[in-house]
């Protein structure tokens, strides 16, 4: 009899590759540190004031805004992943980001380009657009294919939405909102990152306490019911700590697609576990976030990409790979 060979999880090379993504990202640079010895007066505060501002200040914040929001959308994509039990029910295919980005146009169009109300809008906007789409797929029940093809729809429909609103809106406006949407992590100061990270950090706590929940989840309505599981409750609350997630994250870079799609399926198969990790999705969440990043600052010479840009370029070849994969199922 043939015994399955084991294979050791592969999360922790995630976590050790983040670790020097994230010492290139704060220390790469002529102006910065000049090897060894520079990075050590860094670290210890001997180095000059104008290198411990760009590190410390600047660099610093923008590269926790990146750890954090990349591990609260891997976390976000994992909790729809596993509720559809499909790995193309992400908040970017289903329609929960461009809902988010239609609440933050709304507050932009209507108070300005006010920080927590476009926090709050984004919000509001993913949390209708999850309640459109949550009404629109019920047939006696949830379908994941269902929920996906609707999902869809209603992103098209918004986006169509999206469109007609930045060309009614002030010119001023208007520039906002575009600059805003390309998603961009520029101008991550301690005061902006901070908050967020307090919000994002405390939903992932939720969405972890609710893991047990759900994974009975994932083996059918009925087998969860029947281990004493409030069905609609457990998914509503999940899908509001999944919303929030991605709706936070939108409100303070812009959408950044793909992030939510990819990492709980490269961290399933880092883990040699067919079941989907919050942990491990955080992980990776964190590490392609940072890493598209370091390319967007670094890829070319004199010039900083928006990170949606690396995201949506990067995501699209592996979204063919998913389609093409789902297809041969």
């Amino acid at each position: 009899m043939m015994t399955r060979r084991y294979k050791p999880s592969l999360v922790p090379v995630a976590f050790i590759l983040t670790l020097v993504v994230l010492l290139a990202t704060l220390f790469i640079g002529q102006q910065v540190a000049q090897g060894m010895t520079g990075i050590w007066q860094l670290l210890t505060g001997e180095a000059r004031q104008y290198q411990s501002i760009v590190v410390w200040q600047w660099r610093a914040s923008r590269a926790l805004g990146a750890l954090i929001i990349g591990a609260g959308l891997g976390v976000s994509g994992a909790v729809f992943q596993s509720l559809v039990r499909n790995p193309l029910g992400s908040p970017d295919i289903t329609g929960f980001n461009v809902g988010a980005f239609t609440g933050v146009l709304l507050s932009i169009a209507w108070f300005g380009n006010v920080y927590w109300m476009s926090v709050l809008g984004a919000i509001l906007g993913g949390l209708c657009a999850a309640t459109l789409v949550y009404l629109f797929a019920y047939r006696e029940g949830h379908s994941g294919f269902r929920l996906i093809i609707v999902g869809i729809a209603i992103s098209a429909t918004l986006t169509a939405f999206n469109q007609w609103l930045s060309l009614s809106v002030s010119l001023e406006t208007a520039m906002t909102a575009a600059l805003w949407s390309a998603g961009s992590l520029n101008g991550m100061t301690w005061s902006r990152v901070l908050p967020a990270a307090i919000l994002l950090i405390l939903l992932m706590c939720i969405a972890l306490a609710m893991n047990s929940r759900m994974k009975l989840l994932e083996m059918g309505d009925d087998t969860a019911a029947a281990l004493g599981v409030s069905v609609n409750k457990s998914r509503l609350a999940l899908m509001f700590v999944g919303v929030s997630l991605t709706a936070v994250a939108t409100a303070i870079t812009g959408p950044i697609a793909f992030i939510s799609l990819a990492a709980p399926q490269i961290a399933r198969r880092l883990e040699n576990n067919a079941s989907i990790s919050l942990t491990a999705s955080a992980v990776v969440g964190a590490m392609l976030l940072l890493t598209a990043d370091f390319l967007a600052q670094h890829a070319w010479q004199g010039i900083t990409l928006p990170v949606g840009l690396v995201t949506i370029s990067l995501g699209g070849l592996y979204l063919v790979y998913l389609i093409v994969r789902e297809g041969r199922l």
